[in-house]
């Protein structure tokens, strides 16, 4: 089983920048790929990120291509996505997922963090 815990949300002005963070236990060999999705209030969830065990590959929405970066610290059981030339588009709940890599489906979801981008 995995747990993950987001944390580092706030509000920011359009354009500021702001990092959140992803914090995984439990068993994190489990969690191949990681990725963070957001959704918006009545709106569907949309996928954001995502980033492999070693770290070497990520894949990124158009949506925020050049804007976001995902990394991931394996030795702190933590990934990380930072944000920045922020949009009041990208208000949401964000939440990190992971899997492993022969599943369809992401296994295991956090709480959420909310990031506000103020007009």
């Amino acid at each position: 089983q995995v747990q993950l815990v987001e944390s580092g949300g706030g509000l920011v002005q359009t354009g500021g920048s702001l990092r959140i963070s992803c914090a995984a236990s439990g068993r994190t060999l489990s969690s191949d790929v990681m990725a963070w999705f957001r959704q918006a209030p009545g709106k569907e969830r949309e996928f954001v990120a995502r980033v492999t065990w070693s770290g070497a590959s990520t894949y990124y929405a158009d949506s925020v291509k050049g804007r976001f970066t995902i990394t991931r610290d394996n030795a702190k059981n933590t990934v990380y996505l930072q944000m920045i030339s922020l949009k009041p588009e990208d208000t949401a709940v964000y939440y990190c997922a992971s899997k492993r890599a022969a599943a369809g489906r992401y296994d295991y979801w956090g709480q959420g963090t909310q990031v506000t981008v103020s007009s």
